[in-house]
């Protein structure tokens, strides 16, 4: 964490394009976000306005064009690719809207697989595992594979499976752009109570029934930020 003004996430003049046939497109431009510990932001918007490039950024999946990203203290454009992907191990947890549960894995092996990247001693994985299954509600499942588990299900897994390494922040991509609105009610209601816990989240969410979950919401446009503010977190 950033000691000198108490900040998880810097982005500083953040800017992204990408170069397809001589062509530019403008993904972001001049981005300024800040993330403290403890927060609970939106990120909304219409289809293709950058939010999913944002998020890939803040997740050390992209790296900016121009402009700076902070994580906790360490600028990423210093980062060498080893140690991004060490870094994002250990310090983001990822749920994305399709899921991204390896079909032939069990739940518990689903979720177990960032600590065996990080080598950590079986004895310890288990603990993880089973704490981080109970959190959602799906340790009885733990012996399941995917395709035996609905989506409601599925995304609770991955919400499992992104907090067991206890990352600084969780990333949220869509959480909710693949399930019904009763499943994907219960999703949110799981991330609010993981924010009532401690956890730093940032999601993108096109639907602003999610969005009013979060404390704070950004609205991107064009790659731009056009509004920020501060949101009534639901009960």
């Amino acid at each position: 964490m950033n000691e000198q003004n108490g900040s998880l996430i810097q982005m500083i003049g953040v800017g992204k394009v990408f170069l397809t046939d001589e062509v530019e497109t403008h993904a972001l431009a001049d981005v300024h976000l800040e993330i403290a510990r403890g927060d609970y932001i939106a990120i909304a918007g219409p289809s293709g306005c950058g939010k999913s490039t944002l998020l890939s950024i803040m997740g050390l999946l992209d790296t900016p064009t121009s402009g700076q990203y902070i994580i906790g203290d360490t600028p990423a454009e210093k980062l060498s690719a080893s140690e991004r992907a060490k870094l994002r191990n250990r310090a983001i947890g990822f749920v994305f809207q399709n899921f991204n549960l390896i079909g032939d894995l069990t739940v518990y092996e689903n979720v177990e697989l960032p600590l065996v990247y990080r080598d950590m001693a079986p004895r310890d994985r288990r603990e993880r595992v089973r704490a981080s299954l109970e959190k959602v509600g799906m340790e009885h499942r733990s012996n399941h594979y995917p395709a035996q588990l609905s989506g409601g299900q599925q995304q609770r897994v991955a919400v499992a499976r992104a907090l067991v390494g206890r990352p600084l922040i969780l990333l949220a991509d869509e959480p909710t752009g693949n399930l019904d609105s009763r499943n994907g009610e219960s999703v949110m209601v799981l991330l609010d109570e993981l924010h009532r816990e401690g956890a730093t989240i940032c999601m993108v969410t096109h639907d602003p029934r999610f969005a009013h979950h979060a404390k704070r919401s950004v609205h991107l446009f064009d790659g731009r930020i056009v509004d920020e503010s501060t949101v009534a977190a639901a009960s």
